[in-house]
C-alpha cells in the first residue's frame, strides 16, 4: 500500500490553538465568577424589594448603577491585570501593611457573606425539593468542596459558574416573559423616572462592585496567567462583559417582579421573590425560584471562598501550593457556622 493511501491519524491540535482555547476558558470563567459572585441571594432579595418599592422607576437606578459599576471595575481590573499583582500585593507596595489589612477585612467579610450564601443554597433546595435546610446547606457545601479538591479545580470552577450563570438568566427570563411586565413603561422610566432614590442606587453599586466581588474575576485572571500589558484589551473587555452579564440578570429579574407588581399583587410575605415567581408561573414558578436561588447561592459560595483565600495565598509559597485545600476549608467553616447558627435559631 502506498504511503499516501495509509490511514492517517488525526494530528493533535497546535499548541497555539490549545493555548487560545485555555485562555478563552479562563476569560469566560473570570467573567462569570465575578458576575455570579454578585448574583447571590442578597442580589435577588434586593432586586425584588426595590422593584416592589419603586415599580418601573427602578429601571433608572439599574441603568445608573451599571454605568458606575463599569467605570469602577474597569479601573480595578486594568490595574490588577496589567501589573499581574493581586490587590493585597499592590496594597503592600503602595503602603506596607495595607495589603495585610485588606486581606483580613476581605476574609472576615467573605466568611460572613458566605454563611448567608450557604443559607441561600439551603432555601433554594427547600423550595426545589422540600429538603431540610440544614441538610440542603451541607449538601451544597459538599458539592462546592468537591470542585476544589478535584484534580482540575480551576477548569471545574470555570465551567460550573458559566453553566449556572446561563441557567439563572434563562430561567428568570422565562418567568419575566410569563409575568408580562410593562416593558414600554420600564424603558421610559429608565430615562425619565418618576422617582430617583440615591440610596437605592448606592446600595446596588455596593452590592455589585463592593467588598470582595470586584476582585473575584480579576484574581481569577491572574491565577490563569492572563495578565501583563499585552493583555490589557482582553482584561478590559472581560471587565465590561462581566458587569453586563450581571446587568442582564438584574434586568430580567426586575422585569419578572415588575410584571407581578404591575398586575396589582402586593408582595407582603416573608419570601417576596418566591411569592412573585409563584404568582407569575404557579407551582412551576416556585420550582424555578428554588433552582435560581440555589444556583445563585452555590456560585456565590464558590466566588466568596475562592476570592477570600486568594487574598492570603500570595503571602507564602506554602499557602499558594495548598490554595484549593484552603478554599475547601473555608467552605467547611462557612457551612459549620451556618449549621450552628441555624440550630441556635431553632432553639430560640
Amino acid at each position: 500500500m502506498a504511503d499516501d493511501a495509509r490511514p492517517q491519524r488525526d494530528a493533535p491540535p497546535p499548541k497555539t490553538a490549545l493555548a487560545g482555547a485555555t485562555k478563552r476558558g479562563a476569560l469566560a470563567g473570570a467573567i462569570f465568577l465575578m458576575a455570579t459572585s454578585a448574583i447571590g441571594p442578597g442580589f435577588i432579595t434586593q432586586t425584588t424589594e426595590f422593584t416592589a418599592q419603586l415599580g418601573a422607576a427602578f429601571a433608572f437606578a439599574i441603568v445608573i448603577s451599571i454605568l458606575v459599576d463599569i467605570a469602577v471595575q474597569l479601573n480595578v481590573w486594568r490595574v490588577i491585570g496589567i501589573s499581574g499583582l493581586r490587590a493585597q500585593e499592590l496594597g503592600n507596595k503602595v503602603l506596607p501593611g495595607v495589603g495585610y489589612l485588606m486581606a483580613a477585612l476581605v476574609v472576615l467579610g467573605g466568611l460572613v457573606f458566605n454563611i448567608g450564601n450557604v443559607a441561600g443554597t439551603s432555601l433554594g433546595l427547600d423550595a426545589l425539593f422540600g429538603l431540610d435546610v440544614q441538610l440542603g446547606g451541607a449538601l451544597s457545601a459538599a458539592i462546592a468542596i468537591a470542585i476544589f479538591v478535584s484534580k482540575k479545580a480551576g477548569v471545574a470552577m470555570d465551567r460550573l459558574v458559566v453553566a449556572l450563570g446561563f441557567l439563572m438568566i434563562a430561567l428568570t427570563t422565562y418567568v419575566a416573559i410569563v409575568s408580562a411586565p410593562p416593558v414600554g413603561e420600564a424603558m421610559t422610566q429608565a430615562v425619565v423616572p418618576d422617582t430617583i432614590d440615591v440610596l437605592v442606587i448606592t446600595t446596588l453599586i455596593g452590592g455589585t462592585v463592593g467588598g470582595y466581588i470586584t476582585y473575584a474575576g480579576a484574581h481569577r485572571l491572574i491565577d490563569s496567567g492572563v495578565s501583563g500589558p499585552d493583555e490589557v484589551a482582553r482584561v478590559s473587555r472581560s471587565s465590561v462583559v462581566a458587569l453586563l452579564v450581571t446587568g442582564v440578570m438584574r434586568v430580567v429579574l426586575f422585569l419578572a417582579i415588575l410584571g407581578v407588581v404591575a398586575g396589582g399583587v402586593s408582595l407582603t410575605g416573608g419570601n417576596p421573590t418566591a411569592e412573585a415567581f409563584g404568582h407569575a408561573a404557579g407551582e412551576v414558578g416556585m420550582r424555578l425560584f428554588g433552582m435560581v436561588l440555589w444556583a445563585a447561592g452555590i456560585t456565590s459560595v464558590i466566588g466568596a471562598s475562592y476570592t477570600s483565600v486568594s487574598f492570603v495565598v500570595s503571602f507564602s509559597p506554602a499557602l499558594k501550593r495548598r490554595q484549593n485545600w484552603l478554599v475547601a476549608g473555608f467552605i467547611v467553616i462557612s457551612a459549620l457556622c451556618f449549621v450552628v447558627l441555624n440550630q441556635a435559631r431553632r432553639r430560640c
